[in-house]
């Protein structure tokens, strides 16, 4: 922010651009120290190699001869240089930018951008910086933007606007609201099928009992909201009657992680988030991705178990639309995270509660049912695109690997 002007000061704008090189800052700052002017304010951005620096100062004397001096200093190290006197010292001065969009596309085209920004200036909704934070699966931008009047009623036109517009421009389009929780969140909870893994392990289990097409048709159902998610359950263990408990070692060795989780878990574990997974499934298959991912926590359905067969029955209490939601709140409790630091990831109606509970909530290529509940819903099949919404960088991703000597070459 600004500093708020004194009267007795000429306000000047100083824009240096040209190629980044080493010694223009100290260039600048020379000329400014030998004129005594104050700092109001500084921003400097470099965009592939080239360097775009700003700088408002407040001028005791002279400001015309500061001007001449800054361009003669500039010219030295080959750097183009614009001087406006008497700007309007508050005229971009903000408390603050309200909120933080992160723009996700495979690829981001100039059209669709450009949409994005049409839109915003339509609702009177100023772009404050715009950073990338992706280039690989997707690429990434994060917009820090400010409404024109900070209102719940703004929030939600802002909100309802740029769903409609994701879906238009094929754009993904994730709205948080600027504050300090947006920064301290600690603890995230995935559902599995579908989520953290590809496909759904119910119907893996109905293969090997050849009524798989019986089972998706009840999961598919549940998933859109069309039918009570117990119920369902219970009508698509049923079928499994008779397996040989054997089969679930067979399921868990098969299952396959959706692109991107790894990198998700292992760089919010080194940020400290407490990590887990609440599902609908099965407790022994959980586990497995329990110990092979080092999750902290955990909560899923029982199948009951006897002579070593599958008896089609759950027993224990149903982890269901509700369960999840209770779940996700006793972990919280467990670490000591308010509920507004806790994160939930989910793709079925049945995580509608789940993500409604925690602070943040993402629909990951989810079913209408949850997408239309959800704080924002991404469509690409990349986990890892939800630490881009947590203001992680690709880059910080890499070198975080880098550092830790894992070679993970991008295909």
């Amino acid at each position: 922010m600004a500093a708020q002007p004194d009267p007795r000061h000429t306000p000047v704008l100083i824009t240096v651009t040209g190629p980044d090189k080493p010694g223009v800052s100290s260039v600048l700052f020379a000329v400014l120290t030998r004129h005594g002017v104050d700092i109001l304010d500084v921003e400097q951005v470099v965009i592939r190699g080239q360097l775009v620096l700003g700088a408002l100062v407040g001028a005791h004397h002279d400001a015309e001869g500061l001007q001449e001096t800054v361009e003669q200093a500039m010219a030295t190290v080959s750097m183009q240089v614009d001087v406006e006197i008497g700007v309007d010292p508050l005229s971009q001065a903000r408390l603050g930018s309200s909120h933080v969009l992160v723009v996700l596309g495979r690829p981001v085209t100039a059209r669709a951008f450009g949409e994005v920004a049409r839109r915003l200036a339509a609702l009177g909704t100023n772009i404050d910086a715009i950073r990338r934070v992706a280039d690989y699966p997707v690429t990434g931008l994060e917009l820090r933007v400010s409404v024109a009047t900070d209102t719940p009623e703004a929030d939600a036109e802002l909100r309802a606007a740029l769903v409609e517009l994701s879906t238009r421009v094929e754009l993904d389009i994730a709205v948080e609201r600027d504050l300090l929780s947006r920064r301290a969140k600690r603890l995230i909870v995935f559902d599995v099928d579908s989520t953290l893994i590809q496909g759904e392990v119910i119907e893996m289990l109905a293969a090997k009992a050849g009524c798989e097409e019986q089972v998706r048709e009840v999961t598919e159902a549940a998933m859109r909201g069309e039918l009570d998610f117990t119920e369902s359950l219970e009508r698509r263990v049923k079928l499994l009657a008779g397996l040989p408990a054997s089969v679930m070692d067979e399921v868990a060795d098969a299952l396959e992680l959706t692109a991107g989780a790894r990198t998700t878990i292992r760089t919010l574990k080194r940020l400290g988030f407490r990590c887990g997974v609440v599902s609908g499934g099965f407790t022994y298959i959980i586990e497995r991705l329990v110990e092979d991912l080092g999750l902290d926590f955990h909560a899923a359905n029982e199948l009951e178990v006897v002579d070593g067969r599958i008896t089609g029955r759950v027993v224990g209490d149903v982890v269901d639309r509700p369960g999840k939601a209770v779940a996700l709140r006793r972990f919280a409790e467990q670490y000591g995270v308010p509920l507004a630091q806790c994160v939930a990831v989910g793709d079925g109606a049945n995580d509608i509660d789940m993500l409604s509970t925690a602070g943040l909530g993402v629909a990951f290529n989810a079913k209408p049912a949850l997408r239309e509940v959800a704080d924002t819903a991404l469509s690409h099949p990349y986990l890892d695109v939800v630490l881009f919404v947590l203001g992680v960088t690709r880059a910080e991703v890499e070198a975080a690997d880098a550092a830790d000597g894992l070679d993970l070459d991008r295909p």
